[in-house]
């Protein structure tokens, strides 16, 4: 897995680069098929004063690029509540490729 974790406005200290770290192994856990994953955390100066730190993720698994942006007043709010919506994707995306169609009973017999 391929992880790159980079600011935009903001130097990413080891701590941050840390929680980014633990919160991504929930994700990995759920689903192993993790390429790639570019995380972007942005200081906005622009922006209303209650949004102003943002964090997005791009997930590239097999087959698909998972894309999740979350924005809050603190960056760590935002980062929890980007991996919550991640894992929650990356759930619904991992019971997409399961196969849930079962082979009927008289056509296995004939």
């Amino acid at each position: 897995m391929n992880l790159t974790i980079s600011g935009h406005h903001l130097e990413v200290t080891p701590a941050l680069r840390e929680y980014v770290l633990t919160k991504l192994d929930r994700v990995t856990r759920h689903f192993d098929q993790v390429v790639d994953v570019n995380v972007l955390l942005t200081v906005e100066k622009l922006r209303e004063k209650e949004r102003r730190q943002r964090a997005e993720v791009t997930l590239h698994v097999k087959g698909r690029d998972i894309f999740v942006e979350q924005a809050h007043e603190d960056l760590y709010a935002a980062i929890d509540q980007l991996m919550d919506k991640l894992d929650r994707q990356v759930c619904r995306h991992k019971d997409r490729m399961q196969d849930h169609h079962h082979a009927a009973a008289k056509r296995l017999a004939a």
